[in-house]
């Protein structure tokens, strides 16, 4: 009898494939997460070139690293959208840094080498609303990823009380369920989408090479 807490079948067949170069299985795999991994990557980022520039770097690593996937710590799924997020939180870290170092105007080629004045309490600030812009894409992007997790029912009694204004009744109407039933779909949605803000990669790996 299979343990309850065995990997799906496919993830570990994928992985074996991958480990033997099969390019057709990265292709399978593409197809399956490409558009999970550039909406996480766009929701970290909010550039459409960024986001592309993430995908290829992190389709590059499922290629070339394989091996740092271990099934046992969870689906394939999770583990590159674990792997989008630290790319893609790297991507915006060096952005950041950049745009700070360049300064306003490019105040940093000031002639004399002088420091411009409060040098030090801007630098404090500018790390301080670095980490607060990871957090926040953090707190976005792992939110995306639990609404694109969450069973079907559930997110699609959210899509229609919070993207298409209805209530409780008309979500329950539309998906031809009671009353009770769409509040019960809704309130557990939300529950699972509290978790949002908590720290870290997306839920359910244990980290990700």
């Amino acid at each position: 009898m299979a343990k309850k807490d065995a990997p799906p079948r496919w993830d570990r067949k994928m992985q074996q494939r991958l480990a033997r170069g099969e390019a057709a299985a990265l292709g399978e795999a593409y197809d399956r997460f490409a558009s999970l991994v550039h909406s996480l990557a766009h929701r970290v980022l909010g550039d459409e070139k960024a986001a592309d520039a993430v995908t290829r770097e992190v389709f590059a690593h499922i290629w070339e690293h394989p091996e740092t996937y271990d099934p046992k710590q969870g689906p394939l799924r999770t583990w590159i959208a674990a792997v989008t997020h630290r790319v893609a939180v790297q991507r915006l870290r060096d952005r950041e840094e950049r745009r700070r170092d360049e300064g306003p105007d490019g105040a940093e080629d000031l002639p004399g080498g002088e420091d411009l004045p409060g040098g030090e309490e801007d630098l404090l600030s500018g790390e301080e609303d670095l980490e607060s812009k990871v957090r926040r894409a953090s707190v976005a992007a792992r939110a995306d990823y639990i609404v694109h997790s969450m069973p079907v029912p559930l997110r699609r009694a959210l899509e229609l009380a919070y993207f298409q204004r209805r209530d409780y009744r008309q979500t329950a109407a539309d998906l031809g369920v009671t009353e009770d039933e769409a509040r019960r779909r809704l309130r557990l949605g939300l529950q699972l989408l509290s978790t949002a803000h908590d720290a870290g990669a997306p839920p359910g790996y244990g980290g990700a090479a």
